[in-house]
């Protein structure tokens, strides 16, 4: 039988159920792990669910335990530019080769389970059961895996998260998971598995009261945002920020994350929290966890990608990311006008998202990217101008001349002599968008 190549792989994965459709079973996932020998309990687990933060927590967790000499796994979701990133090996994606070999191993056991079941393998379930063989095969000390909607039912709560974390529970994938935060953390919970530590992010009253009944159901020792751990202090510092983290066994002073925003601080306090708790609770050495939060990077997420006028792509998707993402805007610069380049999917609270933006981008450039799912430019344009007035509010459908329009926009203003500041443009709405843009700006995947 001859390899298939990576386009292949590519087109047969898309083949199959797209990640938004969803049905609650792990019966699926369970089949294809048992006949591949169960590889998601060859290595302990490090498991996280919330509404936003979960990637670029993934990654701060994942630069931790490398810089303690620990071999890594990484599975996170969606990706940016290539299916690979999704699965990393000592925090690099895997190379197309051996994301083929991946899909190869697991294959033949795909099928069996196809054949056997009233549904196949959906598109996520099939990636999940490639990244856990790939982490058995690597093989690796710990895996990092990102839970991809949900908890529960999820394919990737096939694996036992020695520990789990739980960032900020918002409204996100409501047509799935239910409109108010408390009901949405009940699916999430169900990632805490008995005996294990669970690192909480601050929430919601009625949401800690759902995680904290799950945790106590279930004999997990719960570590709490605010009173076990936390960000003792934070600066806005050239290129990021300059934190102070509390941790569960130790504080941490001087650590300089490349990343901008007060939720990247937060985001390196559950994952500095966690890392601890998987080590045994015991204060790391101060050194390495400098070194580790200076080496991280997150794609997509408030990433410069040009300056002069400077652009900024951010992946927020969800009104909860994007109060977070105008927050860090306003803590990080000062731009003058800021343009803002959006193109969002359809099933996303797209008005919400807009009311959030509206303070902060002088003018929304409404565009679109490439997949079914995106919301036509037309309309996006359409709701942007009962948000934004219709004199602020640019129709270009192509994101490639969206892209230029705005950073023509905000280099014009820069030359303007009555300008406060200087032009900034900000590429957002989608995952999606972000990535195709990332890719007119010659990124690679990371």
């Amino acid at each position: 039988m001859t390899t298939p190549t990576y386009a292949e792989v590519e087109r047969a994965l898309l083949g199959r159920w797209p990640e938004t459709r969803l049905e609650p079973s792990l019966d699926r996932i369970a089949a294809v792990c048992r006949l591949l020998g169960d590889p998601q309990q060859a290595y302990p687990v490090i498991h996280l669910t919330g509404t936003n933060g979960k990637t670029s927590t993934s990654r701060m967790v994942d630069a931790l335990l490398r810089a303690l000499d620990l071999r890594t796994g990484r599975f996170t979701s969606p990706h940016l530019q290539s299916m690979t990133e999704r699965i990393c090996l000592d925090g690099v994606p895997l190379s197309e080769e051996l994301f083929v070999d991946a899909f190869a191993d697991v294959a033949a056991y795909a099928q069996i389970v196809d054949d056997s079941s009233e549904h196949p393998l959906s598109f996520f379930e099939m990636i999940t059961a490639m990244a856990f063989a790939a982490f058995a095969d690597a093989p690796v000390d710990a895996a990092v895996i990102e839970v991809g909607m949900g908890g529960s039912w999820d394919a990737t709560n096939v694996a036992n998260g020695q520990v789990s974390i739980i960032t900020p529970i918002g409204i996100d994938h409501e047509r799935y998971l239910g409109d108010r935060p408390e009901v949405i953390a009940v699916e999430k919970a169900g990632i805490i598995k008995p005996g294990s530590h669970v690192v909480i992010a601050e929430q919601e009253a009625a949401v800690m009261d759902v995680l904290m009944r799950r945790a106590v159901d279930v004999g997990a020792i719960a570590l709490r945002e605010g009173i076990d751990f936390g960000v003792n202090h934070r600066a806005t510092a050239v290129g990021g920020q300059q934190v102070d983290l509390q941790g569960i066994a130790s504080a941490y002073s001087d650590i300089f994350l490349p990343l901008h925003g007060t939720h990247q601080a937060h985001n390196a306090a559950y994952a500095l929290a966690a890392v601890e708790a998987f080590t045994g609770s015991k204060e790391l050495d101060p050194d390495l966890v400098r070194e580790a939060f200076a080496q991280v990077t997150s794609p997509g997420r408030l990433e410069v990608v040009r300056r002069s006028p400077t652009v900024l792509l951010d992946a927020a998707h969800n009104p909860h990311g994007a109060q977070a993402t105008v927050e860090a805007v306003q803590d990080a610069f000062t731009f003058s006008p800021l343009i803002g380049v959006v193109g969002v999917m359809a099933d996303k609270d797209v008005e919400e998202m807009l009311r959030t933006f509206e303070p902060v981008m002088a003018e929304i450039v409404c565009t679109q990217n490439s997949t079914p799912r995106s919301m036509p430019a037309a309309e996006l344009a359409e709701i942007a101008e009962d948000v934004f007035g219709a004199e602020r509010v640019i129709l270009v459908p192509r994101l490639d001349d969206a892209i230029e329009r705005a950073v023509g926009m905000a280099d014009s203003a820069e030359s303007n002599e009555d300008a406060i500041g200087s032009g900034g443009v900000l590429v957002t709405g989608s995952v999606i968008t972000v990535g195709e843009a990332r890719v007119l700006f010659g990124g690679t995947p990371a």
